[in-house]
């Protein structure tokens, strides 16, 4: 069986009851190498890919503009993203010598900081309340790191773990799917790309041509699973500019490259780009010339024949890239949801 269809472990997505529960704050647990093992036995793992793969299933074969249906949770999700959003033209950048890593970004995360769990709580019941400091910590891992004023893949995986607590929580439902990743983390994707421009921040742990994306992973696997079996698109069409000016409000992987391919033609990114290269970080928004320069591996995956197979091969590449790296998971917080302790056997 592909890996793209296989169901995650049955208790995933299992309801968690507020009532009876013992939530706690997250917490770091993999500080060495050696406890990578631990991350791969454990439950969070195992909820976590589930969850990534859950929505992965449900997104195959369905344009960001069907019809699908959008509940209150939901509705309530875009409007605390939406604040994230004001916050942002609340606090313009400053005026410094550094042209990347805008220190207002520091004073727009304080707000969040201070605000996160005020937020969390417009989403959860109150008779949920107990669970809205553990939550909360997974929307402040989610829009970067105020010290380096970079963002990565981490970050993004702290988003995707904040939207599967509220799963386990039961805020979340299953005939959410759709919705959590067409509504929810799209406009989480809009906020987070305003985060990088305006702020000029940094990837965190960019492979440069050889990564896929400096800043996210997740959409390229949900937007492959959603032209999987299209009747005229191809991979080979996503480096087609034409193909993707008229395609990319329907499929978020062609949004993705959209957003790469406009970056290379802002004024002071391209600027900039020596500078980066000097410091070892040549990052996409950074590159310039050809497709097949400045994204290489995007630039393979258009030989790919199929979609499905496109799907499968990044679900693998994340595995590998982002879940098995420790200057990735080492930043990653485990609470009572998603537990370090390993995977019990039913």
């Amino acid at each position: 069986m592909a890996e793209s269809g296989r169901q995650p472990p049955s208790d995933s997505l299992e309801e968690t009851s507020p009532t009876t529960h013992n939530f706690m704050i997250p917490k770091k647990e993999i500080n060495t190498v050696p406890d990578m093992g631990k991350w791969k036995r454990s439950q969070a793992y195992a909820d976590y890919i589930g969850f990534i793969l859950t929505l992965n299933e449900g997104v195959k074969g369905k344009k960001l503009t069907c019809e699908y249906k959008v509940s209150e949770p939901i509705n309530k999700l875009v409007a605390l993203l939406n604040t994230l959003d004001r916050w942002i033209d609340e606090t313009p950048p400053m005026d410094q010598p550094s042209r990347f890593g805008n220190k207002a970004f520091r004073t727009w995360y304080a707000k969040l900081d201070q605000e996160a769990e005020n937020l969390v709580a417009t989403v959860v019941p109150s008779q949920m309340a107990a669970a809205v400091p553990e939550v909360a910590l997974y929307l402040k891992e989610s829009v970067g790191n105020p010290t380096r004023i970079d963002y990565g893949t981490g970050h993004e995986a702290a988003f995707a773990a904040f939207l599967c607590c509220l799963c386990k929580i039961g805020v979340l439902r299953v005939d959410d799917q759709i919705a959590i990743v067409f509504k929810v983390f799209n406009r989480y994707l809009e906020v987070m790309r305003k985060l990088q421009k305006t702020y000029r921040m940094e990837p965190a742990g960019s492979q440069g041509v050889w990564g896929l994306d400096d800043f996210q992973f997740l959409p390229f696997i949900w937007g492959s699973s959603q032209l999987i079996e299209h009747p005229n698109l191809e991979p080979r069409h996503f480096v087609d500019e034409k193909a993707v000016n008229e395609n990319h409000k329907d499929y978020m992987f062609l949004e993705c490259i959209l957003f790469i391919t406009e970056l290379l033609t802002e004024e002071p990114f391209t600027k900039g780009r020596f500078s980066w290269e000097q410091r070892g970080r040549n990052a996409a928004s950074m590159k310039t010339g050809p497709f097949a320069e400045h994204s290489n591996q995007l630039w393979n995956i258009s030989a790919v024949p199929s979609w499905s197979k496109v799907n499968q091969g990044l679900i693998r590449m994340y595995k590998a890239e982002c879940l098995e790296k420790f200057p990735v998971i080492q930043h990653f917080k485990f609470g009572s949801l998603l537990p370090i302790q390993p995977v019990t056997s039913s």
